[in-house]
This record gives structure tokens, C-alpha cells and sequence, in this order.
């Protein structure tokens, strides 16, 4: 409480950023945000790495410079690196372990000998009821969801959370990142259930991420952002700009001003969550700090509605249009999988090949596209600051012919071979044998 007996307002830090800057500047924004007042140094925090698409995609996924910001950022403010640890989570069209790979996530958490915690390996789930007990009376959609309650991992209780999203819209919420980003981690199986409600679905999440976790950050990467049907068939620009917050909803806010939209008018989840008092949504009440004269930028984003992709229409037909009432049913029977095959296929062997790998191109022009691409040798030369070299443009990054074809194979089978309904069958059937 302030001194004058009104609530202080939810505090957002914004900053420039250069990859000859950027690992001094990560440190600078997480105290500029007082993370230290948020993430407890006794209790063990997970860095939860998002991974929107398994192959490299500007603006899709946590980027190197980001993990790696943050992790040196804790050590020299004296967290423990036993005490901090990569987080991931799985989906039925993503392959972490690829992704972790193709993203250089892996570099990062290797080279500063954390652990590397899959969720979906070993980990223990325990039923969300036992986990937060009265709280799902609170919850605004899941109840519904889920009759039965879902599972949410044993070990996020009592431990931190620090959320490591990037600034991009998404075809399903309009924009995706720090209340997004909870939503893989914090669901076991059947998460497409609660597209047709993933609004609301967010702000349920984050009200268990509110009872579950001692400190729960953001850090959110702004080198690239993601315009257009997201969070994978983006038009990348680069914005060179770097958040955080301990106000899971007023990052989001942000963000989404940032990218020339209205949040409490164009994103349901940030009005509902700001309604529901889970934080602020109303840019106008938050107080911007380190550069704030960054939040009157417009960067004029079309926003993933515009020009939608053949799988992006078809979602939405799915979920809120004319094939809800034929189709949706499918995907709560032992059919489900087909529409995991129908968006692997498009994606990976399709859109990837025919249109991404030319905004790939580009981007591996530019100097953060060059640091990605020679991140290995630039990271052994880093200093205290950032990256004063970032290396020569390497096109290499760019898959195609044979080799992404097998790989997009690969992908396909798994969709089938990782998906829920494969795996109950499978226990049905070791039950019964």
C-alpha cells in the first residue's frame, strides 16, 4: 500500500535494446521491475522457455539472449543456479527436445550447468483440486471443461515461476505472452478442449498460478515481434525492445499496446483477467519505467486476423463458426488426432517451406539473425554487456529440400504416436492384456 492509502500502480519496465547491450540490459530491466521483491531466493524457480514452434522462427520462441539475460541476471543478484532450472512442456504438434535444440535453448541451459526439467518425463501430476482446494469454485470455465478436474505438475507448488515469452499475436487470443505462456505447463492432456473458452481458460490458469507459486515474472523478448496469424506463420520485424513485470496482465497490456491495439477492447483475456482483479489491463494505470517515452510507440501490427492462413480460417470454423456444431465433437473422441496430423502437415511441410523460410531469410540478415546463427562462437565471446560481434550472415538456418521433408515426416508420426487419445488406447489396452 503507498503512502497516500491508494494501491500502487502495476509496474511495467521498458527498455531499448542492442545485442552489444543486451545481457546488461536484461539485468538492468528485472530490478527495473523489482523481480527481487517478487522471486524468492530460497525457493526453487523454474524458467518456464516458451517453444511456439519446434523449428527456428523469428519472434516464436524464447530466444538465446533472452534465457541467457536472465539466468546471468539471478547469479549476480545472488540466486543460487542449483535453484533455478529450464522449464518445458509438451504438445502433440511441438517437439521440445527439437525445439530446445533448433532454438538454442539448450546451448544456454548447458552451458550454465542448470538442470533441464520436461514436465511430461518423469515429473508428477497431481489433480488441480488437491493442488488449490476451494479455489476452482473461483474458476470461470474449467469446471466446465473439465468435470472430472485435469492435472497441473506437483512441482510448480511452493516453487517460482519466471515466464520467458516474446512479443507476438496469436490466432486464438489476438496476442500471446506472460498469461499465455502458462498454458502448456499448467494443463496435462486435452488442452484443445478449452479453445472455445481460452479467454477465460487464461485467467483461470493464472488464477491457480496465483495460488500455486511464492513469485510469479515475466521477461518478455521484443528484439523480434511477431505480426500477423501467430504464433507461428508470423511476419517478424525487428523492435529491439525488452519487458517485465511481476503483473502477469499489464505485460500483456503492453505488449499488445505496443503492437497498435486496444488491450481492454481487442484482447478478451487481458479485460476479463483486469475484471476479475487479477491485475491491470488498463494501460492508462500503469506505470511504465526505464524508457518510458517506448510505450507511445504504434507499431501498427494487422493483428491475426487480417490475413488469416488456410489453417488459422479453418481453426476459427472449427471453434467459433459454421463446423463447431459437425466437427468439434471430433476432437474429443478417439478421432482428435487427425486435426494434430492436418496442422503438423500444414505448418512443417508446408508453410514453413513455401513461406517462412523467405522471412527467414530475412531476418538472418539482421544483427540479432546473425547472433542466432552464430550463437555458439558469439556466446564463448560474450562480455558482462552483451555481444559487441555478432558475426557474418549464415543462411544455413534455412531448411529445406530432403532433409526437411523427413524431418516434417517425423513430426507427422509423432503428432499421432504422443497425442492423449493414442495414449489412453494404449493404457485400455496394457490394462486389459
Amino acid at each position: 500500500m503507498s503512502t497516500n492509502g491508494k494501491t500502487p500502480k502495476a509496474k511495467v519496465a521498458l527498455i531499448k535494446t542492442s545485442p552489444e547491450t543486451v545481457l546488461e540490459d536484461y539485468h538492468r530491466l528485472m530490478n527495473l521491475a523489482d523481480y527481487q521483491d517478487t522471486i524468492d531466493k530460497t525457493a526453487d524457480t523454474a524458467l518456464k522457455v516458451n517453444i511456439s514452434w519446434h523449428f527456428f522462427y523469428p519472434a516464436s520462441s524464447t530466444t538465446p539472449w533472452q534465457l541467457d539475460g536472465v539466468i546471468r541476471a539471478m547469479q549476480q543478484d545472488g540466486y543460487k543456479k542449483e535453484l533455478i532450472h529450464a522449464c518445458h512442456n509438451r504438445t502433440v504438434v511441438i517437439d521440445a527436445h527439437l525445439g530446445e535444440r533448433e532454438n538454442k535453448q539448450i546451448d544456454v541451459v548447458e552451458a550454465h550447468g542448470l538442470r533441464n526439467v520436461h514436465l511430461y518425463e518423469g515429473e508428477e501430476w497431481i489433480n488441480v483440486r488437491d493442488a488449490v482446494g476451494d479455489l476452482t469454485k473461483k474458476f470461470t470455465c474449467l469446471n466446465e471443461v473439465y468435470p472430472k478436474g485435469f492435472s497441473i505438475p506437483k512441482r510448480f507448488i511452493g516453487e517460482n515461476i519466471i515466464h520467458l515469452p516474446t512479443v507476438k499475436t496469436h490466432i486464438f487470443t489476438t496476442t500471446t505472452g506472460a498469461m499465455k505462456n502458462a498454458f502448456g505447463g499448467l494443463l496435462n492432456e486435452h488442452r484443445h478442449w478449452t479453445h472455445p473458452v481460452i479467454h477465460e481458460t487464461l485467467c483461470d490458469l493464472l488464477m491457480i498460478q496465483k495460488k500455486i507459486h511464492p513469485g510469479v515474472f515475466a521477461v518478455m523478448d521484443g528484439t523480434f515481434a511477431g505480426d500477423g496469424p501467430g504464433p507461428r506463420c508470423m511476419i517478424p520485424h525487428v523492435k529491439n525492445v525488452l519487458l517485465a513485470s511481476s503483473d502477469q496482465v499489464a505485460i500483456d497490456a503492453v505488449a499488445a499496446k505496443l503492437m497498435g491495439m486496444d488491450p481492454m477492447k481487442d484482447c478478451k483475456f487481458i479485460r476479463l483477467a483486469h475484471d476479475l482483479g487479477l491485475g491491470c489491463g488498463d494501460t492508462r494505470d500503469i506505470e511504465i519505467v526505464g524508457d518510458p517515452e517506448l510505450a507511445n510507440a504504434n507499431w501498427e501490427f494487422q493483428g491475426p486476423f487480417k490475413e488469416m492462413t488456410f489453417a488459422s480460417r479453418n481453426q476459427h470454423r472449427i471453434y467459433w463458426g459454421p463446423l463447431k456444431k459437425p466437427v468439434e465433437w471430433s476432437l474429443k473422441t478417439w478421432l482428435a488426432p487427425w486435426a494434430y496430423v492436418a496442422s503438423v502437415a500444414y505448418h512443417d511441410l508446408f508453410w514453413y517451406r513455401v513461406y517462412g523460410t523467405e522471412h527467414i531469410k530475412t531476418a538472418l540478415e539482421s544483427e540479432w539473425g546473425r547472433l542466432f546463427a552464430n550463437w555458439q562462437e558469439m556466446q564463448a565471446h560474450a562480455t558482462e554487456r552483451g555481444f559487441p560481434e555478432v558475426g557474418p550472415v549464415n543462411k544455413e538456418l534455412n531448411r529445406t529440400g530432403m532433409e526437411h521433408f523427413m524431418e516434417g515426416a517425423r513430426l507427422v508420426g509423432m503428432a499421432v504416436a504422443e497425442s492423449p487419445e493414442v495414449a489412453a488406447r494404449k493404457r485400455r489396452s496394457a490394462v486389459n492384456a
